[in-house]
């Protein structure tokens, strides 16, 4: 039996589980802007906002900053149902979409979004010391950029290796397809230059897990991408590297079980 049979399974007792939620109280607070106030440029003013939702009786919890997907394009934010109410916040953020904004501008407000948690997510009880990064599709190629090219959250004073750890869900490795569009490119043919998390391998990487849906239902090339990362990440001499495909899920209804190796990575890692 292959990896992931055993990784279905292994769902099956997380979602059995799910059923019996954290017994804390949690709040949300919506449309957070996260750009500074001398911000000029009217849609950045109005997209780039973000919801908060965290328990509000408890200190020090682990923290998600969630990213939607959409590819990158559309999608708006929210709280997927899978990680409510589980002891951890979720920040899900919105930011700039194209072709109304064009590349980088949704990786610098990614960026920016995971600065304003680390400066302010301990106001609202968060520890900074268990911040994790993750997202769907277009939010997960969001989460590898941001981590792997820390050119971008050094720009807000933010130490990339600070993350806790890594979880994009079904996130392209090479250049993502609308950045080709962008380009007057040919979405079938993979590039791998500057905007492609492969191309920003390193080593001493936080943890990282890379999901996937199954390799015969995904997006064209998607399992094999990750793997591709997958590869090059141990290459370098990273030890916390795992990916998994969820045998049976294509790329939508890889999200919800995805979730749930999220909750399952933070409480491996949250504690160390």
């Amino acid at each position: 039996m292959n990896k992931t049979f055993f990784v279905l399974l292994w769902f099956c007792a997380l979602a059995i589980s799910a059923q019996n939620p954290v017994k804390d109280t949690y709040k949300l607070e919506k449309d957070i802007s996260y750009v500074g106030s001398q911000e000029k440029d009217a849609y950045r003013i109005d997209r780039c906002k973000l919801d908060l939702y965290y328990p509000t009786d408890k200190k020090d919890f682990p923290v998600i900053v969630w990213f939607h997907g959409g590819g990158l394009e559309g999608g708006e934010k929210g709280i997927p149902d899978e990680l409510k109410e589980r002891g951890v916040a979720v920040v899900a953020v919105n930011y700039r979409l194209s072709p109304k904004a064009t590349n980088p501008a949704y990786i610098e407000d990614a960026a920016e979004s995971i600065a304003w948690t680390f400066n302010n997510i301990a106001k609202y009880g968060g520890s900074i010391k268990d911040i994790y990064i993750s997202g769907h599709s277009a939010g997960g190629y969001l989460t590898l950029m941001v981590g792997l090219d820390k050119s971008y959250l050094n720009k807000f004073g933010v130490d990339a290796n600070d993350i806790k750890g890594l979880i994009p869900i079904s996130g392209q490795t090479n250049t993502h397809y609308t950045i080709r569009k962008e380009r007057g490119l040919p979405l079938n043919i993979p590039i791998v230059d500057e905007y492609s998390p492969l191309n920003k391998a390193r080593a001493d990487l936080p943890p990282t897990l890379l999901i996937t849906g199954d390799r015969k239902l995904e997006m064209t090339a998607r399992y094999e991408e990750n793997a591709h990362l997958e590869s090059i990440l141990k290459s370098l001499g990273n030890k916390n590297i795992e990916l998994n495909e969820l045998q049976g899920f294509d790329h939508g209804a890889v999200c919800a079980p995805g979730c749930y190796l999220v909750l399952d990575w933070i409480k491996k890692y949250s504690k160390k």
